[in-house]
């Protein structure tokens, strides 16, 4: 396994109502509905890859803190602010041209100078020639140049982006040195359901501090696992505390740390809290995990508790985390106690089946047998050729990479096969070829029939 390619990351910056999401959508080049077609999955995307300059980009969205937080508003943006500068590798810092340069955004502007990071300072809602005055009082941030931009109408938007890019290290800079035969694992979830715990125990020793405090650990820790001749290195990242009261707001901040994390590792390992039940919160990680094209298993930590409750509660807790994470369901849960010691010793044998999976290579010749016997079980449907409605034919797969495995199929009429035909040519795939627990690319596209050229 060579070493791993790492996208370069650009966080959207900025306190509440300046435009972040919207600027966000317009960069990522569409707008998104509030709600995706699995219900309580997530409710808007966080990350989005654009190419821009000859480099793969990922752009985060930090905005969502909770302005009524306990410490305040001042507190909420300074760790939005923190996270950007540890884990970006370029920022852009989204200011309101209408209500101008407020303590708020000096503050932030204060935590970013001091990173090396390149900062690209967004003068939003500048939205007509005539708001460009409005610039002026923005100088005293410290941050040049200053760009103009109108989210919502798009003026000025990709110039900024451009800007960050440009700013950007060299792109050979962005590999992760690997060992052969190594395997990296990110231990991912939200805060306070035992990620450091669990890490802990796999190591046998007290690495990583641990607290019942939420966000102890404040960023990523790789730590080295040698077991039956094989190396691991796991990487904790704990999200930041949540400030104040639970709200739909969830802190955006640590998706960062997730994102890198994931860019880095081979495998990621979702860690719940099983006492407390699966949250929106852990559908949002899960999904940045398989989003990111990772291999992954669900830890439902804190078991030993539930297995307090009678069989009837366990069995309900059980239903309830398989339904929430129906929108991966071939995800390998396994029910494990970072206190007790329970179910750990099932997770480095798990993850080494879910990187040999994410890595295999499928002969052509069996793909292709795959293809025809699937297809004539179910027939993917027709489509419209002019006067007339004709079937869909299949005619020949291939595989065109691994981590995830990309697969390229050849059919008649690729926009008119349905989500639902690919969902079931990818279960068929996971149940063929035993890729349980990774994600899987499709890529369809269009051929005409031998004799029906035109």
């Amino acid at each position: 396994m060579g070493p791993q390619a790492l996208h370069a990351v650009i966080a959207v910056v900025g306190r509440p109502n300046v435009g972040k999401s919207t600027l966000f959508n317009r960069l990522a080049g569409r707008r998104r509905a509030l709600v995706q077609d699995v219900p309580g999955v997530t409710r808007d995307r966080l990350v989005e890859e654009v190419k821009l300059a000859g480099r793969r980009i990922l752009l985060v969205d930090t905005a969502g803190l909770d302005p009524a937080a306990e410490s305040g508003l001042a507190a909420a943006v300074q760790a939005q602010a923190r996270v950007a500068v540890e884990q970006a590798d370029a920022i852009l810092f989204v200011v309101d041209g209408r209500d101008g340069c407020l303590p708020e955004d000096e503050a932030i502007a204060r935590t970013l100078r001091r990173s090396a990071r390149p900062i690209v300072l967004v003068v939003n809602k500048i939205d007509v020639p005539a708001h460009a005055s409005r610039l002026a009082d923005f100088h005293r941030l410290g941050i040049e140049p200053l760009h103009a931009v109108s989210a919502e109408h798009g003026s000025g938007a990709f110039d900024a982006l451009e800007a960050a890019v440009a700013a950007l290290p060299e792109a050979s800079a962005d590999v992760e040195p690997e060992r052969e035969g190594e395997l990296r694992i990110a231990i991912v979830g939200r805060p306070n359901v035992g990620k450091s715990s669990l890490v802990n125990r796999l190591l046998g020793e007290e690495r990583v501090v641990v607290s019942d405090e939420p966000g102890t650990t404040r960023d990523a820790i790789d730590s080295v696992l040698e077991r039956d001749g094989r190396r691991f290195v796991l990487v904790d990242t704990a999200g930041l505390r949540r400030p104040g009261r639970r709200s739909e707001a969830i802190e955006r901040g640590s998706a960062l740390m997730t994102v890198r994390s994931l860019e880095r590792a081979d495998v990621a390992l979702v860690v719940i809290d099983a006492a407390e039940g699966f949250t929106d919160q852990d559908a949002r990680v899960a999904g940045l995990a398989r989003e990111r094209g990772r291999a992954a298993a669900l830890l439902a930590n804190k078991w030993d508790l539930v297995e307090m409750r009678s069989p009837a509660e366990r069995k309900r807790v059980r239903e309830a985390i398989a339904e929430g994470l129906r929108f991966m369901s071939d995800t390998p849960i396994v029910a494990v106690s970072a206190k007790t010691g329970l179910g750990v010793r099932k997770i480095l044998p798990l993850v080494g089946r879910l990187a040999q999976s994410a890595r295999s290579e499928i002969q052509t010749a069996r793909l292709n047998r795959w293809l025809q016997e699937t297809t004539k079980l179910h027939e993917p449907g027709m489509a419209q050729r002019g006067p007339r409605k004709r079937p869909v034919k299949f005619f020949y797969a291939t595989q065109t990479s691994v981590a995830p495995p990309t697969f390229v199929l050849f059919c008649t009429e690729p926009a008119a096969v349905a989500p639902s035909y690919r969902r079931f040519l990818e279960n068929r795939l996971r149940d063929e070829f035993d890729l349980a627990g990774t994600p899987i690319r499709l890529r369809l596209r269009g051929r005409e029939p031998s004799g029906d050229r035109r």
